[in-house]
């Protein structure tokens, strides 16, 4: 079985948040390592060249395939900033309604600016996903 290719590295995450060339885009990066630092109580790391990771998890599927996972964490992809909620929403879920605009994918939220979701619902999201995820992994 293949081995996880993104991994915690040592890789600065302040590096990181300096090379996003729109300000905007960075201000919005910078506003979630402080609220994902706050729920998950951990400090950021990068996972891989491109995921802001907070906390971990190690996971093991019915097939088989096991590995680690960041808690909580993001991206900041060419067109959104991807957030990565370590587990499944229901695809009906409260919360999601309430956000804004966003797309959602299995586990990844896609928002392109903080300032077209309520950034305290997601904040909410982020605290449900951890909390679920760290009782279905503990």
């Amino acid at each position: 079985m293949a081995a996880n290719k993104t991994l915690p590295t040592e890789a600065g995450v302040r590096a990181y948040l300096d090379a996003i060339p729109d300000a905007a885009r960075r201000a919005d990066c910078e506003t979630l390592v402080d609220m994902m630092r706050r729920v998950t109580g951990a400090p950021p790391v990068m996972w891989g060249a491109g995921i802001v990771g907070f906390d971990s998890y190690h996971y093991t599927y019915a097939s088989g395939r096991e590995g680690d996972a960041p808690l909580a964490g993001f991206s900041s992809r060419k067109g959104d900033i991807s957030i990565y909620l370590s587990c499944e929403l229901p695809p009906g879920d409260a919360l999601r309604a309430r956000l804004g605009r966003h797309k959602m994918g299995k586990s990844c939220l896609y928002v392109r600016k903080l300032d077209e979701v309520d950034v305290g619902v997601l904040e909410q999201m982020v605290a449900e996903a951890a909390a679920a995820t760290r009782a279905r992994y503990p």
